[in-house]
């Protein structure tokens, strides 16, 4: 549930930031008084919403029709995938700055999307080298995946993830302000 989250939020953030830049929409923007940091948070309050709402159709299509065994209460689910759907945003509008199409936004994907399946621990880390299971602690899907498993599979609370959101939370905040500093490129706010 959460990689699907992942993985979609992170192509429809990156297309829409990209298309807003390859319009000129983003120029135009930069013209006015605004500074880096509140036109950042603006697009991630737009993005956002979009991102939420994403994010509960897709649980509630997994859980209601597909039929996908919770043994916790929905919320906690939800919040859980709207923390990652707010990391995945972070990084697809990062990583849409570094792209001038949608082609190369796509060749993201093996550098960023795949590592994140390989190293969350949808595959079992434990068997693997040590620096492979340290490796995957900078992921953040790894946090993610991690609070599910542990939410869907063990009946566990809020406590028991704190710690994993906590993480992801961080992941945002770094990725929210890599994406400040990475407008400069665009014009000094």
């Amino acid at each position: 549930m959460g990689f699907i989250i992942f993985f979609l939020v992170f192509l429809l953030a990156g297309i829409a930031f990209l298309r807003e830049r390859i319009s000129g929409t983003l120029d135009r923007i930069l013209v006015s008084s605004l500074r880096r940091g509140q036109l950042v948070f603006g697009y991630f309050l737009g993005f956002g919403l979009f991102a939420a709402l994403q994010t509960v159709v897709i649980q509630l299509f997994l859980v209601y029709v597909l039929k996908v065994h919770t043994e916790t209460d929905f919320p906690l689910v939800l919040l859980i995938n709207l923390a990652i759907a707010g990391t995945s945003l972070a990084m697809g509008t990062l990583f849409s700055a570094f792209a001038r199409n949608e082609f190369q936004l796509f060749q993201f994907i093996p550098i960023v999307i795949i590592p994140q399946v390989m190293f969350c621990g949808l595959f079992n880390l434990r068997e693997s080298p040590l620096f492979l299971q340290y490796l995957s602690k900078i992921f953040p899907l790894t946090y993610g995946a991690d609070a599910l498993r542990k939410v869907m599979l063990q009946g566990a609370g809020l406590e028991n993830v704190a710690l994993d959101l906590a993480v992801m939370l961080g992941f945002t905040l770094l990725f929210f302000l890599l994406n400040i500093q990475v407008l400069k490129k665009y014009r000094s706010l």
